[in-house]
């Protein structure tokens, strides 16, 4: 377990953002520039909105202390790799989705260590120990911002080598997650499985909320479907190997996987199980 946390972890999340770097060019990133309402709705729904929704459902469902830190960690990350494929999925905007991905995982290295700091102080009050917010912005850059920029490198250098090793490094990518979640929630699962219809039910409420705000609120903006259906996943489906990274490192030296991990690692399968039905309603609107 100490190999996985210590050694598969870290790597495994950085090669999850190389992956994600392979797959940009420079042009996901001048989109921004050329769309910039699109981008902006979509990055208040992730910096603001969700924090909001997880705060809100935390107090409503009455989880407090370790448990509540870690929902709120989820609610801090990103959108991962997966949120592109679910939009292709759903013949979204893909375009849209990269770009989101790419830009607001490069600003969590500054967003993430602050939220969490101040969801640590907040939740576990006079028990909260001291949180390293610099060591954890180090850490993000290292993990996230520097394979992103690794892989759009190597992309820019060679897209013919990188469209060839891009379905390879994707499948290695995927299988990282999954080995990463489920040995996050084995690690925690007698907890689990004491809180499972206050964490489930709680977890399960928050994806369909963000996902319905996701989808709402630009309709509502006059956006279009391709649009709407792009801010949904972005907003439902979140980066669940950043969050227990993000976890291990709260907790530096401990054995084993935090309790901090487990709202994480439940979330990363749950919104599968939440988002798919809805991908399928989602290829039906045109």
């Amino acid at each position: 377990m100490e190999i996985l946390i210590k050694i598969v972890l870290p790597l495994g999340l950085a090669f999850i953002m190389f992956s994600l770097g392979l797959g940009l060019t420079v042009t996901d990133f001048t989109r921004v520039v050329q769309r910039p309402f699109a981008f902006i709705t979509g990055a208040v729904h992730q910096i603001i909105l969700l924090p909001v929704v997880v705060f809100l459902t935390i107090n409503a469902f009455g989880i407090s202390g370790e448990l509540a830190v870690g929902f709120m960690i989820l609610a801090v990350c990103p959108g991962g790799v997966t949120s592109n494929v679910i939009s292709r999925l759903a013949n979204a905007d893909v375009a849209l989705s990269v770009s989101l991905t790419a830009i607001i995982s490069l600003v969590s290295a500054v967003t993430v260590p602050i939220l969490i700091g101040l969801s640590f102080q907040y939740f576990m009050g006079s028990s909260a120990v001291s949180v390293n917010v610099l060591g954890i912005a180090f850490a993000m850059f290292a993990l996230t911002v520097i394979p992103i920029g690794f892989g759009l490198m190597i992309r820019a250098a060679n897209p013919q080598l990188t469209q060839r090793m891009e379905p390879m490094i994707s499948h290695v990518a995927t299988v990282l997650f999954a080995i990463i979640v489920i040995a996050a929630v084995a690690a925690n699962w007698s907890l689990f499985m004491e809180n499972l219809a206050s964490i489930g039910l709680a977890l399960v409420a928050i994806n369909i909320v963000l996902l319905a705000i996701g989808f709402g609120i630009p309709r509502l903006l006059g956006m279009s479907l391709k649009e709407a259906k792009t801010l949904s996943i972005e907003t439902g489906i979140q980066n669940s190997t950043l969050g227990i990274a993000i976890a291990s490192l709260l907790v530096a030296g401990a054995p084993g996987f935090s309790v901090y991990s487990l709202p994480v690692a439940v979330y990363g399968i749950l919104m599968y199980v939440v988002t798919l039905p809805v991908v399928a309603w989602y290829r039906k609107l045109h």
